[in-house]
């Protein structure tokens, strides 16, 4: 019954507001900006929200801010969007195309921010009329791509007293009016790795009366990756993947450095944990036995997302409530970083996938110039979030629950 009549509010809700908010994205997209220095987007959602009756508090670089909506009694409930763009050139031929060279919202984070303000006014309206059963804590987090942000949230007593978080974000694969959800790990850890080698250096023609630096690098490029395949757990599905090697300048020279980039990635946290010594210990082996150098620059990025059981079973119940059966999808575990991890090693959460393709319609991807989304998955977005916040914080069956507060 509770499910009915929740739908039918967020209905009305929306009715009033989708097409407000579909602008306010528009406008988000015309205007991004990088992480640390989302000043007018932080000053946009302040305006809303203060004009709702809310008070925000925006964080002390000036960008990003959390605001409660509701009493401290009872549980608290985080909801989380991220709010920068990525430093790429918008490629699209649309009305509300970037109007910022080199910057645009090719990640989504603009329908991420969009689809919490509207939840947020929602939810402002359920506690001013007493049906709010706690508290909700609205994060808008700067910095996400950096990334970092979240560790900032956190830093200023964020996510202090909070019960539980989720978050979503938008996935250009699923068909809008879906949501994809998994237990466990659903994002990777993502690390940056450079390794720098050197040597004597000398002549291609007498490579036994000096180092062969390069064959050596060309080992370690092979070797680092197949040696961890059989030092870890599979189950990990840490990788190893280079993206950037050079060494030399003349094809009869044996140059006296080089150098290789790449990323470590991880689903198991334990894992990642051991990942640096790990691969600190295999270079030394496979330089020594070259009679090389090797350093190692190891640049810790973000660990795996790992969502808590008991909150997917509250996301799926949510978004099936209110956007009925079948909305709710299984969804691969991705070897992309998400900085919501840092939340979720904190506290319990989910991290849901918001399916922004149209049906039968184009497959954007992410990180791309020519990536946009059906605006229609904002409304979608309103709903699972509205709903999950109030299944949360309910902790039971929950919506029927509310039935009984709301009579």
């Amino acid at each position: 019954m509770r499910g009915r009549e929740l739908r039918g509010e967020l209905d009305a809700f929306l009715a009033e507001t989708e097409q407000d908010l579909v602008a306010f994205r528009r406008d988000l997209h015309m205007h991004p900006e990088l992480a640390f220095a989302e000043y007018r987007t932080t000053q946009r959602i302040v305006e809303r929200l203060t004009a709702a009756g809310l008070t925000p508090s925006v964080l002390p670089r000036g960008t990003g801010l959390v605001c409660d909506v509701g009493s401290g009694d009872g549980p608290t409930v985080a909801l989380r969007a991220d709010i920068d763009a990525l430093p790429l050139q918008d490629e699209k031929d649309v009305s509300y195309r970037s109007t910022v060279a080199g910057a645009c919202h090719a990640c989504g984070h603009d329908v991420h921010t969009t689809v919490l303000l509207g939840t947020s006014l929602f939810l402002a309206q359920q506690a001013a009329a007493g049906l709010l059963p706690g508290r909700v804590r609205l994060i808008f987090q700067p910095a996400e791509e950096l990334p970092g942000g979240a560790l900032e949230v956190m830093a200023h007593g964020g996510i202090s007293g909070v019960d539980r978080i989720f978050g979503l974000h938008c996935d250009p694969r699923v068909d809008v009016g879906q949501v994809g959800l998994r237990p466990g790990p659903i994002t990777s850890a993502c690390d940056k790795l450079s390794i720098r080698v050197s040597g004597p250096g000398g002549h291609t023609a007498r490579p036994h009366l000096t180092a062969d630096l390069v064959f050596a690098l060309a080992k370690i490029l092979t070797e680092l990756p197949a040696a961890l395949s059989r030092r870890v757990d599979p189950r990990s599905s840490l990788s190893l993947v280079w993206g950037r090697v050079e060494a030399g300048t003349a094809a009869n020279a044996i140059p006296d450095d080089g150098i290789a980039e790449g990323t470590v990635r991880c689903l198991d946290e334990n894992a990642w944990h051991a990942a640096p010594d790990l691969i600190k210990s295999l270079l030394d082996s496979v330089a020594g036995a070259y009679g090389i150098e090797a350093e190692l620059d190891y640049k810790r990025g973000v660990p795996p997302v790992v969502n808590d059981e008991v909150s997917v079973e509250m996301l799926a119940e949510a978004a099936e409530r209110v956007l009925g059966a079948g909305a709710v999808i299984p969804t691969q575990q991705s070897l992309g970083g998400e900085d919501f991890a840092w939340y979720l090693e904190s506290i319990p959460g989910a991290f849901a996938r918001l399916g922004t393709r149209s049906p039968a319609g184009v497959t954007y991807d992410i990180h791309q110039g020519t990536f946009d989304v059906d605006e229609k998955a904002i409304a979608m977005g309103v709903r699972i979030m509205a709903a999950t916040a109030l299944t949360a914080l309910w902790e039971v069956g929950p919506l029927d629950s509310i039935t009984s507060a709301m009579a």
